[in-house]
């Protein structure tokens, strides 16, 4: 077995890329996932070792010279930290130069020929779901032989396997969480709107949802959510609880967990007899009878994409979702205790001034108890890359989708509407749902009565404002 190690390598400061993030991206709030997709194929291969940079704050000066204790070093890559991640590469392979580089990620599995022909430091590409793609690397096949993998031979000729099957039996994948115990910092992981210290990892793949926008389903996961068994899931979270026993919430990263209500009812209720709080993403549509189960058995918190407020672009957008069911979800989350934290997107196809606004009412309406607002940014791979190319909405100047310091831009501009008027509604959607009087006072009220939550929230309050500054000087 090849000694492997797994990196995701230092970029912008504060930029989270090493996760299943829809936009790999500088957060408002200072956040990291656990990078569970490079401790996914870590888990499979003896003696590997995971390095995450940007949240252990370790340079490339701290990481470069690890290239002389391994054979082979595995990247996580995106579109917007790609040619930071190259330079890194190339820098490994100076300290080491026998050193071999591939590379996992959206980017790569969508891109394989385009990312070998402008990274020559790149050995080997692995295309859609690649751990075990990974692992046969590593277990030294001949690189001809194994199927998802892109890679350049002796003569420099890139050659482009057969596809692998995608992976049936999700049992078959080991425990993420003894990566995370046996390698990283986990009390390094912070998400504003989780408990903290924190542990997450995914139970399933795939989403049955078809957003044109979504990155991961269309390049890695698919659109079949295939899921591990309830025991299993048991399994590892009996594991976290001993190796992190000071861990207060547990969050299933699974693109939609709810899309299989039996499942998330059963894994519930075993949650519950462990007494475990925990958080997942869901689709608005979820009924009021799950959602009860759900929260008597733990459930505190679901991450949940509206999107917009406007019903015409959640037509566009083919998410499959009514305003009407939203509001009635979300009635019935805050009847129940059960915390929502709310994703919007600005500049989807059918966007206006006037539809901006909509989606500003919606959020203050519905109220969500935090929110996350993002720009529409059609990652390669996706429906909304290939209609934004189609249509002339894209600018093909910004298709890193973040500036120098890893903010996002935006890449989609309208005749009726600009990148500037997308950029800037961002901040105006923020301080209309933040700055008014009854957020405040729940949010003070919060603070008052946890102290943890004071201290929490004052930093976190330093750091929204300075990402306004920041944007503003973007602008």
């Amino acid at each position: 077995m090849m000694r492997t190690l797994f990196l995701q390598a230092p970029t912008f400061d504060g930029f989270d890329g090493g996760a299943g993030s829809r936009y790999q991206a500088k957060r408002e709030i200072r956040s990291y996932w656990f990078p569970t997709w490079l401790a996914q194929p870590a888990a499979l291969i003896e003696g590997s070792k995971l390095v995450d940079a940007p949240p252990h704050n370790q340079s490339l000066a701290d990481v470069a010279p690890m290239a002389r204790d391994f054979d082979q070093v595995v990247l996580h890559t995106s579109t917007p930290s790609f040619a930071s991640d190259i330079k890194v590469a190339e820098a490994l392979k100076a300290v080491n130069p026998s050193l071999k580089v591939g590379l996992i990620g959206a980017k790569v599995a969508v891109q394989s020929e385009e990312s070998l022909r402008d990274a020559p430091v790149v050995d080997w590409v692995a295309r859609n779901e690649f751990d075990f793609t990974v692992k046969d690397v590593a277990s030294g096949m001949d690189l001809s032989a194994i199927k998802g993998l892109s890679w350049r031979n002796h003569s420099g000729v890139i050659v482009h396997n057969q596809d692998r099957a995608m992976l049936e039996n999700m049992d078959e994948l080991p425990f993420v969480s003894e990566v995370y115990k046996r390698d990283l910092d986990w009390k390094k992981y912070f998400i504003g709107y989780l408990k903290h210290p924190y542990v997450s990892f995914y139970t399933g793949r795939g989403c049955k949802s078809r957003c044109t926008f979504c990155l991961w389903p269309q390049t890695v996961g698919g659109h079949r959510y295939r899921t591990r068994s309830v025991g299993h899931v048991i399994e590892e979270v009996k594991y976290i609880l001993k190796a992190f026993p000071e861990m207060k919430e547990l969050f299933f990263d699974d693109d939609t967990f709810t899309d299989d209500l039996p499942r998330a009812e059963a894994i519930a209720k075993e949650l519950g007899k462990l007494g475990v709080t925990w958080s997942c993403n869901a689709k608005a549509n979820v009924p009021y009878a799950s959602l009860k189960v759900m929260a008597e058995n733990g459930l505190r918190l679901l991450l949940v994409g509206y999107e917009t407020g406007n019903q015409q672009i959640l037509v566009n957008i083919k998410k499959g979702m009514r305003i009407d069911v939203a509001k009635q979800f979300t009635k019935d989350c805050h009847a129940l205790g059960i915390k929502i934290h709310g994703t919007f997107i600005l500049g989807l196809p059918g966007e206006t001034t006037e539809t901006i606004q909509e989606t500003i009412k919606f959020a203050i309406e519905t109220n969500p108890h935090t929110i996350q607002v993002s720009l529409a940014a059609p990652y390669p791979g996706t429906f909304l890359w290939d209609q934004a190319a189609r249509e002339g909405w894209l600018d093909t100047a910004n298709t890193e989708y973040v500036d120098a310091h890893g903010v996002q831009i935006a890449p989609l501009a309208y005749p009726h509407l600009s990148h500037t008027e997308i950029f800037t509604s961002v901040e105006a959607f923020y301080k209309k749902f933040y700055f008014r009087a009854p957020k405040i006072a729940a949010i003070c009220n919060e603070m008052v009565r946890d102290r943890q939550m004071l201290v929490r929230r004052l930093r976190e309050g330093v750091e929204f404002f300075r990402f306004l500054r920041e944007r503003k000087a973007a602008a």
